[in-house]
């Protein structure tokens, strides 16, 4: 609760989204997303647009309160990825359970999305 806290906060006052990362290091799509992000052209772009958080949910029992917060009262798979804005609103509610098969999904679609998310609001 405390790193999704200061996370939205840095992101209020750098005027960026927040990307709450919900995931598990049993997960393979997980593991995936996260070292997709860990690269350095993904974490170049990420940090110019989100403050990212990775929360452990273990296997979809952990830290629910942290998606409930958002009205995601169900994880249907791992990685789930929330974007909030600097507001505290949830901005892709319709997408965010589409994370969990991001090994399987291209380098490049994923770089994309996440490059693209923002400028889409």
């Amino acid at each position: 609760d405390a790193d999704v806290t200061a996370a939205l906060g840095r992101a209020r006052t750098n005027g960026k989204l927040t990307m709450i990362v919900l995931g598990g290091n049993w997960c393979h799509d997980s593991r995936a997303l996260a070292g997709y992000f860990a690269e350095a052209d993904f974490a170049a772009m990420l940090s110019g647009r989100y403050e990212v958080v990775y929360v452990d949910v273990g296997h979809r029992d952990r830290n629910l309160q942290i998606p409930a917060r958002y009205g995601v009262t169900r994880l249907t798979g791992t990685p789930t990825v929330l974007i909030v804005s600097p507001e505290g609103q949830l901005l892709n509610r319709g997408t965010a359970a589409s994370w969990r098969n991001a090994a399987s999904r291209s380098r490049q679609n994923i770089f994309a999305h996440f490059r693209n998310f923002g400028t889409r609001r």
